[in-house]
């Protein structure tokens, strides 16, 4: 994994606004979906996308490929809107989202595009499809990574956390999560609806190699998961501390914004002052 330059952020900057101005505007044809959580992944999407990931859109079901397991379904406009502006399928096809025989489901749907790697609905399993997959590549000796995106609000369901206790348990050190740490989700803050405490110490104390960043920085994000790909003995989890919302200054850190797409001019106004990354 090469480490990042000063040109090459320049570019993760202009792919992440991109890819912010795609989630706009399919948001907004569709007329529904989750927009704080999809534009505050924009930046880390980016750098997976276009820096750190072993894939290829021309041949997308290479089998050296890493695995990237979109647990948070939900925020899967980021997912499409990255992997179109990465060339999996054209840009066009982005504003059919949640239509009608679309590819593009509310979740992301493996029978659709078989390029993803889970399909996803039910807050919580992602993780536990990861850590199959990673066992899988222990007992066989495979040398892909498995990397797993989860939302910090997701950490209610028991069913994650029996997967962070087998991860740690059985030394998944090809096994790389990012939390979404945004703080919000559908109904409130996510330490009033359920506080989560100590994140990095509970992670810890399951045998986790952990690290804590902010999810807008490039070099941040990009630093952890070089050091994660270089630890061998235990399973990585990178903390990022995202903004809901990110790049619309009026919606960000609202956690209306969770579960509402923007009115067509909404989205007219958003996209006129949509902000580049830092």
């Amino acid at each position: 994994m090469e480490m990042l330059s000063d040109k090459k952020v320049k570019e993760l900057k202009i792919k992440a606004k991109n890819i912010r101005a795609s989630i706009i505007e399919m948001l907004a044809e569709a007329g529904s979906g989750h927009t704080a959580g999809a534009l505050g992944m924009a930046d880390i999407f980016a750098l997976l996308y276009f820096h750190t990931l072993k894939h290829d859109p021309k041949n997308p079901l290479m089998e050296s490929r890493d695995r990237l397991v979109l647990s948070n379904g939900h925020i899967c406009p980021v997912l499409y809107a990255t992997m179109a502006e990465a060339g999996y399928f054209p840009k066009e096809e982005l504003l059919t989202l949640r239509k009608f025989g679309s590819r593009l489901q509310g979740h992301p749907h493996r029978e659709y595009m078989p390029w993803l790697e889970t399909s996803s609905g039910p807050l919580g399993s992602g993780l536990s499809q990861a850590v199959g997959m990673a066992i899988s590549e222990k007992i066989y000796g495979g040398i892909k990574n498995i990397y797993a995106i989860l939302s910090d609000g997701e950490h209610d369901e028991g069913n994650t956390w029996e997967a962070i206790m087998l991860a740690g348990k059985e030394k998944l050190a090809n096994l790389i999560v990012i939390v979404d740490r945004n703080h919000i989700q559908i109904s409130g803050n996510t330490e009033r609806i359920m506080p989560l405490g100590d994140l990095k110490q509970k992670y810890k104390d399951f045998g986790w190699n952990i690290f804590e960043v902010d999810g807008h920085d490039f070099w941040q994000v990009n630093n952890a998961i070089f050091l994660a790909n270089r630890n061998k003995v235990s399973p990585s989890v990178i903390i990022a501390n995202t903004i809901p919302g990110k790049g619309v200054k009026e919606w960000e850190q609202d956690y209306h914004w969770h579960g509402k797409a923007p009115t067509k001019e909404e989205a007219e106004s958003a996209l006129e002052k949509l902000e580049p990354s830092h």
